[in-house]
């Protein structure tokens, strides 16, 4: 079978599943099947596909017909334009979460902290963007905190970055000039509208603490004056209904220049705020 013959009976498998945008998974899952950029599966689509390769496919066809996501099926996920390990214990990496590294990008920083850091991305990608400066990473996970070790040796960042364990700040020593952080915030009326491939197959811990869903932000805005340096800035993700309940929790707690920025949809996306 060649492999347009392949991908072509992929995605009627993918299609009848009702998995999104099919097409272009099964040439994403192709290219990896075969060990190939993406980027030159065009040039091999005429060729016979190894039995090995098909095996390897048709395999990953299954996974993604039973809603796995991707990244867990190739154990990769690109953000912020590096690729990132993933695997079912940790939160997947999304294109939305870029605004919160941007966000803290824009003003200087030397030292960080990143709450609740699942694969690293937040963290290692404001330290590969910044070269001189250090961070930190925590998280309740030993096994979240064991992918973000392996991301920050993939990229070289293991001497500028430091993995901990602990819930929220509870061993946290020090201050730093910017706090970080996508906690969980999806309230429990909205787990069940989440598709398959985040409600069956991401970490819960990550993506809900139940209830309203604001449980994090009201630690890390009650605790966060503590550890940052003056003029330091605590910036935050969000979900895009959350905004006024998050810059209020900011203001109580003391914070200046509360702002909201939006997505890349238009929605509500990330808060920060300065140390006063």
């Amino acid at each position: 079978m060649t492999a347009n013959e392949a991908l072509v009976a992929a995605i009627q498998a993918l299609n009848a599943a009702d998995v999104p945008d099919g097409a272009n998974d099964a040439r994403i899952l192709m290219a990896h099947a075969l060990g190939i950029d993406r980027a030159t599966l065009t040039l091999v689509l005429g060729d016979d596909v190894a039995n090995d390769a098909m095996i390897r496919f048709s395999m990953a066809i299954d996974e993604r017909c039973a809603r796995k996501p991707v990244s867990h099926i190739i154990g990769t996920r690109e953000f912020y334009g590096r690729n990132f390990i993933v695997t079912a214990d940790v939160l997947d990496p999304r294109p939305d979460t870029e605004l919160l590294v941007e966000t803290t990008l824009a003003s200087e920083f030397e030292t960080v902290l990143d709450l609740g850091t699942g694969s690293g991305c937040i963290l290692l990608s404001l330290l590969a963007e910044n070269e001189s400066a250090t961070g930190q990473g925590t998280d309740t996970s030993p096994a979240a905190l064991n992918i973000a070790e392996q991301n920050a040796t993939r990229l070289g960042l293991e001497k500028r970055s430091r993995f901990h364990r602990s819930d929220w700040f509870g061993n946290i020593e020090g201050q730093f000039d910017v706090i970080v952080s996508n906690p969980p915030y999806i309230t429990a009326a909205e787990m069940p509208a989440l598709s398959p491939e985040v409600r069956n197959w991401e970490p819960l811990i990550a993506l809900t603490p139940g209830g309203d869903g604001l449980d994090a932000y009201r630690v890390i805005t009650a605790q966060a004056m503590l550890h940052l340096n003056p003029n330091g800035r605590l910036v935050v993700e969000i979900g895009h209904q959350q905004a006024a309940d998050v810059q209020a929790l900011f203001g109580a707690a003391g914070f200046d220049g509360i702002i909201c920025l939006q997505d890349m949809n238009g929605r509500n996306r990330v808060v920060l705020g300065n140390k006063a």
